[in-house]
């Protein structure tokens, strides 16, 4: 047989659903305006940068097909058309496009023998933070090898240390500069060494790696241990 339900648990029991229901209404009437105004403002953030998000793919992908375009003008010699689109290039959103872009104007300074320009332009992608390290690091050989005559060697060391590691992309290139610079000041045995260690790389192109086993040889290191795996490659 069933008890009873009581009646003061039951009154209870609604008084307190009552209250629940009356302070749920009471809050969406005192708030619920700002809570729309709210969702409204997220939903509005997040549309425009789904929109900011697909101009920028959209644009990037743009700018990469004028960059791929404008290598094929430099290629088929249209040196001045190319020139117009990387002005343009320079001021992409995306880094590794203006890099590019600056990169090559810097080639074709260089290719007019306007090595003034061509410096200015490795400098400026050399000493820019917000590119790529890959971009920075090209910039900083190039530039360091066309001042290699007018720069004192300790300077070319420093430019050149976080590079001139084996193992690192840019070692061969580098790692002879690096030696290059001890020999101009007198310290042979370390160029030496450079050399051989630059030679021992096999990750250094091999017209790197065959001149520095010459050099090394006549600073008195052997470094001819290198010269079966060059051979072997020929």
């Amino acid at each position: 047989m069933a008890l009873p339900t009581d009646s003061s648990e039951t009154f209870l029991r609604e008084v307190d659903e009552n209250l629940r229901r009356d302070r749920v209404q009471d809050f969406f009437k005192d708030y619920g305006k700002w809570l729309i105004a709210a969702l409204v403002l997220f939903l509005a953030a997040v549309g425009g940068w789904i929109y900011w998000d697909n101009r920028q793919r959209e644009q990037a992908a743009v700018d990469s097909e004028k960059l791929h375009q404008t290598f094929s003008d430099i290629a088929a010699g249209k040196t001045n058309a190319a020139e117009k689109s990387l002005k343009d290039l320079t001021n992409s959103r995306g880094d590794a496009i203006r890099a590019s872009a600056v990169l090559a104007e810097a080639a074709i300074a260089l290719d007019k023998n306007d090595r003034a320009a061509a410096i200015a332009k490795y400098r400026e992608v050399s000493n820019d933070k917000g590119l790529p390290d890959a971009y920075r690091d090209l910039a900083n050989i190039r530039v360091t090898a066309l001042e290699f005559d007018s720069l004192k060697p300790e300077e070319v060391i420093s430019r050149m240390e976080p590079l001139a590691k084996a193992g690192n992309p840019w070692f061969g290139s580098a790692g002879e500069m690096t030696a290059l610079a001890l020999l101009k000041q007198g310290k042979k045995a370390e160029a030496g060494r450079m050399f051989a260690a630059v030679a021992a790389d096999k990750k250094v192109p091999d017209p790197i790696r065959s001149r520095a086993v010459q050099i090394a040889g006549t600073l008195g290191v052997d470094a001819t241990a290198s010269l079966p795996a060059l051979q072997a490659q020929e």
